[in-house]
């Protein structure tokens, strides 16, 4: 059973999130809140295993609200949703270290799939709407992104890939490598970079420079 909390400040939205989840047999809404300011008490209380959050709140935003949760012991995953795809709230979530994101307008089939995919700790990237968000932003030399430099050049080439959208296994085919190799490549690069997941690790290497947006 895939626990979850849900936050946003439109009592509709979460109504609805949470119609669409209950009725899934592998899923639960373990918890609501309107304001980013609940959101560590609400986990704390609940123990969910993924948190869908506003990203714009009128109280405590799902920046915010995200980053204090990645300072707790064993936080959950944070996808953080928001009503456009240029908004540079995501951005900052992302940094602050949310999964990924996804759009209020985004089909219910597409929602319980990027909750199972989260949940599995895969990738919940869009890189052409990443790429877009990263056009946006000013240089960000974060230890993450400082750390891109230690990478090998298979692990930069594995990174990059990454951030395109590809699996473990069609990086393999792109790398002409096997697809054991590849996965190490990621695991020595998580490490490395000093991030708990892809994701991260995908914000690290635009904030460093190494895939130019555009």
């Amino acid at each position: 059973m895939i626990t979850i909390n849900l936050v946003d400040d439109e009592p509709l939205i979460r109504a609805g999130l949470a119609a669409l989840i209950n009725a899934e047999p592998d899923m639960e809404v373990t918890g609501q809140a309107a304001d980013g300011a609940d959101v560590p008490d609400l986990v704390r209380r609940t123990r969910p295993d993924l948190v869908l959050m506003d990203v714009r709140m009128p109280g405590l935003d799902g920046i915010q609200a995200t980053h204090t949760l990645q300072r707790t012991p064993h936080p959950p995953r944070v996808i953080v949703i928001t009503t456009f795809d240029n908004d540079d709230h995501v951005w900052g979530a992302l940094r602050a270290g949310a999964h990924g994101f996804l759009l209020k307008r985004t089909p219910p089939e597409e929602i319980l799939a990027a909750v199972r995919l989260a949940h599995r700790g895969d990738t919940l990237l869009f890189p052409t709407a990443l790429r877009a968000l990263a056009a946006t932003q000013p240089a960000h030399p974060t230890p993450a992104a400082r750390a891109v430099a230690t990478l090998t050049q298979r692990e930069a080439q594995t990174l990059t890939l990454i951030a395109q959208g590809l699996t473990n296994a069609e990086i393999a085919t792109h790398l002409h490598l096997g697809i054991q190799t590849v996965k190490t490549h990621v695991s020595n690069t998580l490490p490395k970079l000093g991030v708990r997941d892809r994701t991260q690790a995908v914000i690290a290497a635009y904030d460093s420079g190494l895939i130019r947006p555009g």
